[in-house]
């Protein structure tokens, strides 16, 4: 099997569309877990310079599904360590 193909992630947006996206990491920040996602959508001009950060919830059941951040300050401090974890990545 084509290795990058493991990276895709498909969800079900709003419209009930589904979209991919690429898998780029996970990561835990303040007691919390985050999935960052790049999309692979090349209708959206943007989409190639975008990324994806969701935070990872489970329900009743302990499945895990995934919400998008409202908290414009949450968003932020998530975004600067998916930042830290790049960078040390490329050191």
């Amino acid at each position: 099997m084509d290795e990058e193909m493991n990276n895709i992630v498909e969800l079900i947006d709003e419209n009930n569309e589904l979209i991919s996206f690429e898998y780029l990491m996970s990561l835990d920040y303040d007691g919390k877990e985050y999935i960052v996602l790049i999309p692979l959508n090349p209708e959206i001009e943007s989409a190639e310079d975008e990324i994806i950060i969701l935070r990872v919830e489970q329900d009743e059941e302990g499945n895990d599904f995934y919400e998008a951040i409202e908290d414009d300050k949450e968003l932020d401090d998530v975004f600067d360590v998916v930042n830290q974890v790049y960078e040390q990545t490329l050191n």
